[in-house]
């Protein structure tokens, strides 16, 4: 039952619908069970006067010549008669049911129980029109066999409906006055306990735009503490996403440097006087190389915000990853002929068993994309040794792994730097190929991003120069 409706659901207004209502609905209870209290203790005192006035009619009857007689004095009858507010009316009977003295029209008593003489039984009944209470009691008779004399009191009641009355307001007046204090008292008990909430609210309306700190959670009660909970989580994962947005728009700032300022450097020595057109042929070379370093940049960049962020914007499916294993190394066959790189697939073919995975198949392509590229980038090659790449998926269905390899026979990576690759922009010294430093980092945020792993090692150990093998390894889903 909701006595406020609202638009909208306020914690407060249910609180105070479930505290009132049943209140509410307690009252009218209240009031039916007071009024059977109070007729119950109205009747009780009238009840024993009309058992006493029973049994004193009962006294006055007397045997003679072998027979009941009754007689009733003046002083009795007027006793009987003096009360100004209900009548009383009497009927004394004797065995065989000839009046002795009274009304006759008082009601008989309709017990269903066998009657014992001298005790007084009281019924409700209707005389005159009116509601009576009357008492009966049985008094034995002249001789054993003899069928006992009746003598009944009947008294109207209206001295009992008046106390009844008198002790229903007595105890309900009460209370329909405390009745607006208490719901009074209720709501002010329900503005302070809803406090603590005003109390975090107003700590978060007070906080600066840049203020991602925890809310205090020793400062609320047992209740809110979930609440707050979960808005620190939420402040933390805010906080996460500022920081990684801040650090993308720095790497974006930092990397796109040196490739613009090389190419106003190249324009303004294309532009400069006395430049054949050997000069400014170079300029535009160096040109188109300092564009695609800077297109190349931008790319990986935007590549590792995609992977920081979360894969499950595009969606999750069933990913063959052979499949794009092999579509990842044809589109890079051009630019593999172009460095006289032998570049190739060794592995799974698509559709083996265990070679299905559930990811995103966007940032996964992506991955691998990274891990060929940083190959191709990072290999050699020359006449007397060809670089050689080689990507393979490796699929074990029994125990619900699958591995992805690309492996090179590079000058490889000191196992002193093999965590630090990983770190975005990280460069190993020495090395001239073209590069962001992208590219691992883009692996690993991607690999995590799938519950996976990337581990580092030599390609080929005890030799000169021993390659590089990066393995990311997969856990299928059972």
């Amino acid at each position: 039952m909701k006595l406020f409706q609202r638009a909208q659901r306020s914690l407060f207004g249910e609180i105070l619908d479930w505290m009132l209502t049943p209140l509410l609905l307690l009252v009218p209870v209240s009031i039916g069970v007071t009024w059977l209290v109070a007729q119950g203790i109205a009747n009780a005192p009238f009840d024993r006067a009309l058992e006493n006035n029973v049994q004193t009619l009962a006294r006055l009857l007397v045997m003679q010549d072998g027979r009941i007689q009754f007689a009733l004095p003046q002083p009795a009858r007027d006793i009987l008669r003096a009360d100004d507010m209900d009548v009383v009316y009497y009927q004394v009977l004797d065995g065989s049911g000839r009046l002795l003295s009274g009304e006759r029209d008082v009601p008989p008593p309709t017990l269903d129980e066998p009657t014992a003489p001298g005790v007084v039984y009281l019924h409700d009944a209707t005389m005159r029109g009116k509601a009576v209470r009357i008492g009966s009691l049985w008094v034995a008779g002249a001789t054993p066999d003899a069928p006992p004399a009746l003598v009944q009191v009947a008294e109207t009641r209206e001295k009992q409906s008046v106390l009844a009355t008198e002790i229903i307001k007595g105890v309900l007046l009460p209370q329909f006055a405390i009745l607006p204090l208490a719901v009074l008292l209720i709501w002010l008990a329900l503005v302070r306990g809803i406090k603590p909430l005003s109390v975090v609210e107003a700590r978060i309306r007070e906080r600066r735009p840049d203020d991602l700190s925890p809310l205090d959670e020793s400062a609320v009660p047992l209740e809110v503490v979930p609440l707050v909970s979960s808005v620190n989580e939420l402040l933390n994962k805010l906080h996460d996403s500022i920081a990684t947005q801040k650090r993308f728009l720095a790497d974006a700032a930092h990397q796109l440097k040196t490739p613009l300022a090389g190419l106003r450097m190249q324009a303004d020595l294309a532009q400069r006087e006395g430049a054949n057109a050997e000069e400014l042929k170079q300029s535009l070379k160096q040109i188109g190389r300092a564009s695609v370093r800077a297109t190349h940049t931008v790319n990986q960049l935007l590549s590792l915000a995609r992977a920081e962020s979360s894969g499950a914007v595009i969606g999750w499916q069933n990913c063959d990853l052979a499949r794009l294993t092999i579509e990842v190394v044809r589109e890079a066959v051009p630019r593999a002929i172009e460095k006289r790189i032998d570049l190739g697939y060794d592995g799974a073919e698509a559709g083996t068993a265990g070679v299905v995975l559930r990811a995103n198949a966007t940032l996964l392509k992506e991955m691998v994309r990274n891990l060929v590229d940083n190959a191709l980038n990072y290999t050699p090659s020359a006449l007397e040794r060809t670089g050689i790449v080689t990507a393979r998926v490796l699929a074990d269905p029994f125990g619900r792994i699958v591995l992805l390899q690309v492996e090179d026979n590079g000058p490889g990576i000191a196992e002193a730097d093999r965590e630090l690759v990983f770190e975005p922009f990280y460069r190993v010294l020495g090395n001239e190929a073209d590069g962001s430093g992208l590219g691992l980092p883009i692996v690993r945020e991607i690999a995590r991003q799938h519950g996976a792993t990337v581990h580092l090692e030599d390609a080929h150990p005890g030799e000169h120069p021993a390659g590089t093998r990066v393995t990311v390894r997969f856990e299928l889903a059972a």
